[in-house]
């Protein structure tokens, strides 16, 4: 029997076959929060009956019904590559390093329709039995990464689901050893693409990528489930850059609204050769719509520099993903 608290919950993922297909949860991963539900659409008869005072239950009917909410966790070494791969829309395939242990991924945008996942939680009761939620046809609307001085990297992954089927077994979590990524590891580059420098002074980054779509593709026939998501709108991809004012770069591209390739860099400890535990985001062409630097009293000025990233007409934002993982 589990803990009957949230210290015997669990939560694994899988890659599903075609959307809203079952297959049995592989990978587990360590989460802060979750809030996975399922959300009903009903209708309830307003037909009129003589004396009748109270709708009748029988007369109340399920139209549709869909998954929504997000899952938290910190950003780790491994396990990492399903969800960058439903964010991105890419295959991310490992690709091994030389003959090592290391494998890299590289995560493109692109367009992630056949990107979805089986999401199993499971919930403890008090009793210590843990009870099943199996959540079907789950695509990655958005994600945001953050990480701060002293702090973990840390991710929000935001759920859109098909259905919640409450009648498959709950799998057996297993869970290898896993390492966060955090501050300490973290590099700010900037500069022309491919050729970025070190850039002093910031304390904090979060980055923000959305992809809006099309999650209302209700039709008869489907008994009131929806068919897979489409992207319905260009992808945004935001941030802040929190940081003491050590130089002018970010103010002078504020003012000439100049764009900056930004790179965004965890490296970890080594795992062969020349290959280090990486998570890497790269936004080809950046733009700071925001840049105010003001003096507050006696403290250091530290502005924080809002960015939206843009297309530089050549390269694609890209998330390269360095670990022992041989599968995605």
């Amino acid at each position: 029997m589990a803990i009957g608290s949230g210290l015997g919950g669990q939560l694994g993922i899988v890659a599903e076959s075609s959307y809203g297909s079952f297959t049995a949860p592989t990978r587990f991963l360590e989460f802060t929060k979750e809030s996975l539900v399922l959300k009903k659409t009903t209708e309830q008869s307003a037909g009129v009956a003589s004396g009748r005072l109270l709708a009748l239950s029988n007369r109340r009917v399920l139209t549709q019904q869909e998954v929504t909410g997000s899952v938290d966790l910190e950003v780790t070494n491994t396990g990492m590559g399903l969800f960058l791969a439903s964010l991105m829309g890419s295959a991310g395939t490992p690709v091994q390093q030389a003959a090592t242990a290391a494998y890299l991924q590289t995560h493109t945008l692109a367009d992630s329709f056949g990107k979805s996942l089986v999401i199993q939680k499971g919930v403890p009761l008090t009793s210590g039995t843990v009870t099943d939620k199996t959540f079907l046809g789950c695509k990655v609307t958005a994600a945001e990464f953050s990480c701060e001085s002293g702090g973990m990297l840390t991710s929000s992954w935001e759920i859109n689901g098909r259905t919640c089927d409450e009648t498959q077994t709950l799998a057996a979590a297993s869970y290898p050893a896993r390492a966060p990524f955090h501050f300490a590891q973290l590099a700010v580059k900037t500069g022309t693409f491919a050729s970025e420098t070190a850039h002093d002074g910031v304390r904090k980054v979060n980055v923000k990528i959305e992809r809006p779509m099309a999650t209302d593709r209700y039709y008869a026939g489907q008994a009131g489930l929806k068919k897979e998501p489409i992207s319905n709108a260009l992808v945004k991809i935001s941030g802040t850059i929190e940081m003491d004012y050590v130089s002018t770069t970010l103010d002078d591209l504020h003012t000439s609204d100049g764009a900056t390739s930004l790179v965004l860099e965890w490296v970890g400890p080594l795992i062969a050769s020349t290959y280090y535990e990486t998570f890497r985001i790269t936004l080809p062409a950046i733009k700071v719509d925001e840049a105010p630097p003001v003096i507050d009293g006696f403290e250091v000025v530290k502005p924080s520099y809002s960015f939206t990233a843009l297309y530089d007409g050549t390269n694609l934002p890209v998330i390269h993903y360095i670990s022992t993982d041989t599968a995605v």
